[in-house]
């Protein structure tokens, strides 16, 4: 998988690649998924619900370039894949998931897997997690028709958001967003990409 699905499709960031191959992501896909995990394609979990494919996992988490002092949202838990390569490189995610059903499976699952810097909610994550912002880093793994403001305004200054945006059926592209000091908001389209649509209570 890091081969020839990852490393063949620029992705250079080593501790990106060491982790990818450190967690086990058959652990994170429905059993009857397994023996698939590692091809390069999404699989549903459930719920209406993908786990993303790998190099887009590798791809975007390069991109937030993130370090050990980080602290991390993640919009969009479901199986707990994303939230765990991001908690081998940094102290601590804060993950949002708007399906009950997945934020506790995937909270189980975490703890269970020994992932214990991830704090996963069951919310809106359009709104954030308010209280524990401002955040350096912000990953959203689920596609919003438009950039939530709410989301912009929880990342420090310095920060960097990586995020799908489009409709579902229409042309999706990935976004990088970094708050410069002062506030100002530096916008990049760098991917066009499928995701699942963001969705709100």
């Amino acid at each position: 998988m890091i081969e020839d699905q990852i490393i063949k499709r620029g992705i250079e960031d080593q501790r990106v690649l060491d982790i990818m191959e450190s967690v086990e992501r058959h652990k994170f896909v429905p059993e009857k998924y397994a023996e698939s995990a590692y091809k390069d394609g999404p699989l549903p979990i459930g719920y209406g619900q993908t786990i993303s494919q790998p190099f887009i996992v590798a791809f975007m988490t390069e991109n937030l370039k993130v370090d050990s002092s980080h602290k991390i949202l993640e919009i969009g838990t479901g199986s707990g894949y994303q939230a765990a390569i991001l908690s081998r490189l940094t102290n601590h995610v804060y993950t949002i998931e708007i399906v009950d059903e997945l934020a506790k499976e995937s909270s189980s699952r975490l703890k269970k897997l020994g992932f214990k810097n991830v704090s996963v909610r069951s919310g809106d994550g359009y709104k954030g997690w308010p209280e524990e912002a401002p955040f350096d880093r912000i990953m959203v793994t689920a596609a919003p028709e438009e950039i939530p403001d709410m989301l912009v305004e929880q990342l420090a200054e310095g920060g960097i958001m990586v995020i799908p945006v489009g409709k579902q059926f229409d042309i999706q592209y990935l976004w990088v967003i970094t708050k410069e000091k002062g506030g100002s908001i530096k916008k990049e389209k760098i991917l066009p990409v499928r995701f699942v649509p963001m969705v709100t209570k």
